[in-house]
């Protein structure tokens, strides 16, 4: 029997793989540090639970229109001029069963066969994957540690061809933390402006764990507004991970290309996610920035246990929960039982298996000298999962 030769074309996400070996370690009483979580520890605000336990009461048990319940719709664009002084009508937004199949959505709706789709590394996961599962062809253009982790237009410019359909980048980005001031932003729009027919995904699910002030979104350039896709959900600024719900604001062409495909895949949403998503958007914001207070102060920790770790290169990230240490000096050490490390894959694993810690390779993400270790923990369960990090390395050869 066969399956589907489509299954073929991308991988597992290696953020999946790496907490689905944490999980089997942890399974057999093994006491696993987790450093790769991509989620925040905290819990969903109390206020957005309430919401949710009004919404069973009042029997939101039905189904909804696809792209979500109007309200919500309407409440995001609310937080979305609000916020990002951006004006978006209902019509062009829909909500999604998380960012991940928002994204999935955009893609299938304007990636053909053999299309090409500029992302710069280093990038999430899954964007390359989807691109690939789409029939497109990813063109990964490597950024420089000296800029940030951050495409300059030079090396955006470089990479257009006649078959550039898309642009796909993150602001904060997963995993780097980078962020893209309104000037950067500028400079990228002017050479969009030479090619009109690319569209441009700006994905800002981070959005609110930014420790350096304003957020800026790409979509605010009117020369570039018409065919930017704004990726967003609930999962990282509101602690709601298990809700599953992401969304778009794209133009109509889009949005409604994303509601015929979403209409065949899943339909709507969950009707009670989406009632506690309207308190999420409409409600107090003071849980999310409690939140990124924490993380500010764990990202100050991280950073001081970084230096006590010699032959890492890491800057301090501006925005997310990461940090993407270079760990390259320790290829081709050994281990105390004798195996070579060659590379970053190894290294996790060995950091695994060897110091009980999780993280995640930098391969996955599109540079294969670095590993991503993520700071939503707590400071305890950092500290103890760096100081046998620590061991670990020193333990090499």
């Amino acid at each position: 029997m066969q399956l589907s030769s489509l299954l073929n074309r991308f991988n597992e996400p290696e953020t999946l793989k790496m907490a689905k070996l944490g999980r089997e370690l942890r399974a057999k009483g093994i006491d696993i540090t987790d450093l790769s979580l991509g989620e925040p520890d905290f819990d969903t605000p109390q206020h957005i639970k309430d919401a949710a336990k009004k919404a069973i009461d009042d029997n939101y048990s039905h189904y909804t229109p696809v792209s979500g319940f109007l309200d919500l719709r309407q409440a995001i664009c609310t937080k979305l001029l609000r916020d990002n002084g951006l004006e978006f009508t209902p019509e062009q937004i829909v909500v999604s069963t998380g960012a991940k199949q928002s994204i999935a959505n955009m893609v299938l709706a304007i990636v053909d066969k053999d299309d090409e789709v500029i992302i710069p590394t280093p990038y999430w996961v899954t964007y390359s994957e989807i691109v690939k599962l789409a029939g497109g062809k990813p063109i990964l253009v490597k950024t420089s540690f000296d800029n940030g982790y951050k495409i300059t237009p030079e090396e955006l410019a470089s990479n257009i061809t006649s078959k550039s359909k898309l642009f796909m980048f993150s602001s904060p980005c997963n995993p780097t933390g980078a962020l893209y001031s309104k000037d950067e932003l500028e400079s990228l729009v002017k050479v969009f402006e030479k090619h009109p027919d690319i569209f441009i995904m700006s994905d800002e699910i981070y959005e609110y764990i930014n420790y350096q002030g304003k957020h800026e979104s790409i979509a605010q350039f009117t020369a570039v507004k018409d065919r930017t896709i704004v990726i967003n959900g609930l999962s990282k600024g509101y602690a709601m991970t298990g809700w599953r719900l992401g969304y778009i604001a794209a133009p109509l062409i889009v949005a409604k290309a994303c509601d015929k495909l979403q209409g065949q895949f899943t339909s709507a949403t969950n009707a009670i996610a989406q009632r506690a998503a309207i308190a999420a958007l409409l409600g107090d914001m003071s849980p999310t920035q409690e939140m990124v207070a924490a993380f500010k102060s764990r990202r100050f920790k991280v950073m001081q246990l970084l230096k006590e770790i010699p032959n890492i290169i890491c800057s301090e990230p501006p925005g997310a929960f990461y940090v993407f240490p270079d760990v390259k000096y320790y290829f081709g050490k050994t281990t105390p039982d004798g195996a070579l490390i060659k590379n970053a894959d190894e290294l996790c694993m060995y950091l695994l298996n060897t110091a009980n810690v999780s993280s995640v390779t930098g391969s996955a993400f599109g540079e294969p000298n670095c590993i991503r270790l993520s700071f939503a923990n707590s400071i305890e369960n950092i500290e103890k999962g760096f100081a046998k990090l620590k061991k670990a390395l020193f333990d090499l050869q």
